[in-house]
């Protein structure tokens, strides 16, 4: 980290970037930050105010919500994307977007380096790294001071308060990062993953037993495998995103908590809330099954399942990403209706569907009308279909027997 020079730094505003800030400051670099929102309210308060006072020269803030809600967000609802079928991706959608952004104001600016504050432990050192490289080229530098150095969120913390800065409270007990999609919460006492996340960690959904006695009912509607309307009415994607964290965060869904396989080699006990994210992908994957063939519902899973963990390990300039989402898109050509949910004290379900390219047959699932197979087509069939399975078992000893 030697030498002089200027150096755009992805500002979130928080403890790590606040100490990398000063640290850049301190080693000669000239520093322009640069905040990318996609949706972290309560970080952005007072974001462009804290980088001067650490010693910014200049600083650039970004209004990404609508760009991270629609070609991000909204890519992941098309992929039912839960990496290890938990977790919605938010900060692994985001990163990208921020790495793209950064890039953009280094080239503008003519910096000789761009600098981010991601740990060595954390899978958003590779986020960051690859795409910024990808971005970037090779005329401009990547630093990672939090990497380099080890620098860990008390010598932060004890860095910024010996220089006079004042840290907001909160920074010692957990690591917060939240978007549009979803907010993360990590530290202090989640790291003993016997341990029930106590209520202070959550902040976007209540307590399902404090939540409304009567359940909230929603009909979303989707065109081309993503949401168009609520209740209705037609709204542009961040707003959809927003007004579902808020309405059913209120009734206590979209929280998450499991043991999740970083990049890095470690699992790591995750907590988070989606209220939006998982209600979006359950109604998706509703409307997904009503409307798809078998076999194209199993192989639709397969390209989900990839997509999720491109995205996740920090692959989203691999090529294959754009393969997959040529295929995904294809298939959520004709994903389209409406789902209707309930939401009632920490629960989902969804409570009934009406899709548009269906090959639901009310008339011909019906017992009491409508097409009836023979009585010789239906015993062929089951003959037939059985015939591998039986034809085995018997040849393996298994027959009557346990299998």
């Amino acid at each position: 980290m030697a030498g002089k020079g200027r150096v755009v730094l992805a500002y979130s505003g928080g403890l790590d970037t606040s100490a990398v800030l000063l640290l850049l400051k301190e080693e000669g670099y000239e520093v322009v930050t640069v905040t990318v929102d996609v949706g972290q309210e309560d970080v952005l308060e007072g974001v462009e105010e804290r980088a001067y006072k650490l010693g910014a020269t200049e600083h650039y803030t970004i209004n990404a919500k609508e760009e991270f809600a629609s070609k991000y967000a909204f890519k992941a609802v098309k992929a039912n994307a839960l990496y290890e079928d938990k977790y919605p991706l938010g900060t692994a959608l985001a990163r990208p977007l921020i790495a793209l952004k950064v890039a953009e104001i280094a080239k503008k600016v003519g910096a000789d380096a761009v600098a981010h504050g991601c740990t060595g432990k954390g899978n958003d050192q590779v986020r960051f790294d690859s795409t910024l490289r990808y971005y970037l080229g090779d005329d401009i530098g990547i630093l990672a001071p939090v990497r380099s150095l080890k620098l860990t969120r008390s010598k932060s913390l004890e860095m910024l308060r010996s220089k006079g800065f004042k840290v907001e409270g909160g920074h010692d007990k957990y690591s917060i990062d939240e978007n549009l999609w979803t907010r993360s919460i990590e530290g202090g006492v989640l790291d003993d993953p016997s341990k029930e996340p106590p209520e202070e960690v959550f902040a976007w959904t209540i307590d399902p037993r404090k939540a409304p006695d009567d359940p909230l009912y929603l009909e979303i509607e989707f065109r081309g495998g993503v949401p168009v309307a609520v209740n209705g009415e037609r709204m542009q994607p961040e707003k959809i995103i927003s007004y579902l964290n808020r309405a059913v965060g209120a009734h206590g869904f979209g929280r998450i908590d499991h043991i999740e396989n970083r990049v890095v080699g470690l699992k790591s006990r995750e907590v988070y809330e989606a209220p939006a994210a998982l209600t979006l992908i359950e109604a998706h994957r509703d409307l997904e099954k009503t409307v798809y063939t078998p076999l194209e519902y199993r192989f639709k899973r397969t390209l989900d399942q990839a997509w999720s963990d491109l995205v996740y390990n920090g692959l989203w300039v691999e090529p294959l990403r754009l393969h997959l989402e040529a295929a995904i898109d294809s298939m959520n050509r004709f994903v389209a209706g409406l789902v209707k949910l309930k939401v009632y004290k920490g629960s989902l379900q969804v409570v009934g569907r009406e899709a548009w390219y269906t090959s639901y047959s009310h008339e011909a699932i019906d017992y009491n009308k409508g097409w009836y197979p023979e009585g010789m087509e239906a015993e062929g069939f089951v003959k037939i279909y059985t015939m591998h399975s039986i034809a085995a078992a018997k040849a393996r000893g298994l027959a009557g027997g346990e299998v």
